[in-house]
């Protein structure tokens, strides 16, 4: 009768919290049974572990096995415990002996019915949970280059289940793989094509989104279809700072917690989320029975575009309130509750009408008043008031598009935007959308002409109190673009236009 521990992670949230898998081997008739609140995957497991230990050159225990997964109130899900529930097995029924503490171990990973070790999604953040812990990290080779990725980590890449059992019985340790191994520092990464400088004319927008990459406003442009909003939005990442290295594992994580995984191409690389405005609420924020991180979520340190934003459900939209504010979305079920980053620079597109050319130069609108009025009632006021730049796009004609000269190239402005950033960490140790409104009041100094305008825009537009902060720090960037300490009337003014109603 023995029982052996070994440790896992649950993937519930980016920092996985920790599973003990118990094994315990008894005498009495043959059966193998799971507790702990396992999924179907789980119970499956069963038979892929019971055929790759026959498979791996062992005998299977004709005893009683019960495998307990705690803590018993966390459901678990996934094939990642395939793996540590196997070499329980083993340890437990004396049928591997190893003199090495297994509380220095970590596994996770799926069982082929050979034995073979295959792929399994959350190896990053499986790896970033457990990076203060010390243990090292046992995972399938194709899994182990990704959740190399978080520093100081100890991560042994195995291809099957005998590989692992070798690193325990001989002097055949696992291979160790390292990031220094597996990509090119940050710094070598190329930055996006330089997608600014194919843009003709669209100065106005151009500039609002400058504006908004420096301070990491959200963004709302208006403009006719086929006037360049989604190319302008799509290219936004080109002007962005690359990430941080803490940044690009916080994004990491959350998206290798997603259905599709994370790819090592990804890595460092500014996320850019363009869900379909058929999407829903669930796949917008996230949640699920077993709750995924969703679309704001996989945006963390990066940029979610919204286009065609009012054929988005007004309740999906809604949603996106509180994650705007507070940078993060805690999904609460029955029985747990989960919390992941998510924050995201939002971006977003609309026609100014239903049929799209209102105002348009060359083509006549076929809206009522009422049609325009509904159509634009679909983005709430609330929601309004959450966006920092309201923009309008003009068309382009033909003539103008072939006359006009290639723009400002991308390096270029995403200097000036790398430059404005650093006057604010150096100012305030953060950027100016993070500001609290105490810090506002400290930061975003006005002059006393300014001061007077700002009395004036707050008189007419009967700003909120969340308007009129939000104002301030728009202001403020314009002002640490232009690396003016104080706010004067003219960077004042400028952010006036831009945060207005549609």
């Amino acid at each position: 009768m023995s029982i052996a521990k070994l440790y896992s992670r649950a993937l519930s949230g980016m920092r996985a919290p920790q599973i003990v898998v118990e094994v315990h081997v008894a005498s009495g008739l043959p059966s193998f049974s799971i507790v702990g609140l396992p999924d179907t995957e789980i119970k499956e497991s069963r038979d892929r572990i019971r055929s790759a230990i026959q498979n791996s050159g062992f005998d299977f225990p004709a005893r009683r096995i019960t495998v307990n997964l705690a803590p018993a109130d966390l459901p678990k899900d996934s094939s990642r415990y395939d793996l540590p529930i196997a070499m329980g097995i083993l340890f437990a029924s004396g049928l591997v002996k190893t003199r090495q503490n297994l509380e220095e171990f970590e596994f996770a990973g799926e069982l082929a019915l050979d034995g073979a070790l295959r792929p399994i999604k959350g190896a990053l953040a499986i790896s970033y949970g457990i990076s203060q812990s010390k243990r090292q990290l046992i995972l399938p080779a194709q899994s182990a280059e990704e959740a190399a990725l978080v520093k100081d980590m100890h991560i042994r890449a195995a291809t099957s289940l005998q590989d692992v059992v070798t690193h325990f019985t001989t002097s055949q340790e696992l291979p160790v793989i390292t990031i220094a191994s597996i990509v090119k520092p940050i710094s070598d990464f190329e930055s996006n094509n330089d997608g600014f400088q194919q843009v003709k004319g669209q100065l106005s927008t151009k500039k609002a989104l400058e504006i908004a990459a420096a301070g990491r406003h959200s963004v709302l442009m208006i403009g006719n279809p086929g006037c360049g909003k989604s190319m302008l939005a799509s290219r936004i990442t080109s002007i962005l700072p690359s990430l941080s290295t803490e940044q690009a594992i916080a994004s990491a994580s959350l998206q290798s917690l997603s259905t599709q995984g994370f790819q090592l191409n990804d890595w460092a690389r500014v996320p850019f989320r363009n869900p379909h405005h058929s999407t829903s609420g669930v796949a917008l924020v996230g949640g699920g029975s077993n709750p995924k991180p969703g679309e704001i979520s996989l945006a963390h340190n990066g940029v979610l575009f919204l286009d065609e934003l009012p054929e988005f459900d007004r309740k999906v939209l809604e949603v996106l309130r509180e994650p705007l504010e507070a940078k993060k979305i805690s999904i609460a079920r029955a029985n747990h509750r989960v919390e992941y980053l998510a924050d995201f620079q939002l971006i977003a597109a609309m026609n100014p009408c239903p049929c799209g050319y209102a105002g348009h130069p060359q083509q006549s609108c076929t809206c009522s008043v009422e049609q325009i009025n509904r159509y634009r009632a679909k983005i709430s006021g609330p929601l309004l008031d959450r966006i920092d730049i309201v923009v309008d796009v003009p068309s382009l004609n033909t003539s103008e598009l072939q006359q006009l000269p290639n723009g400002e190239s991308s390096e270029l402005i995403r200097q000036r935007v790398i430059n404005a950033r650093k006057i604010q960490l150096q100012r305030q140790n953060k950027l100016n959308y993070e500001l609290a409104n105490d810090e506002i009041e400290l930061y975003c100094a006005l002059d006393d002409k300014a001061k007077t305008l700002m009395q004036q825009i707050i008189d007419r537009n009967s700003l909120s109190a969340r308007g009129y902060y939000r104002q301030l720090k728009l202001a403020r960037t314009i002002a640490d673009l232009a690396e003016n300490e104080v706010i004067n009337s003219a960077h004042l003014a400028l952010a006036s236009q831009y945060k207005r109603n549609i």
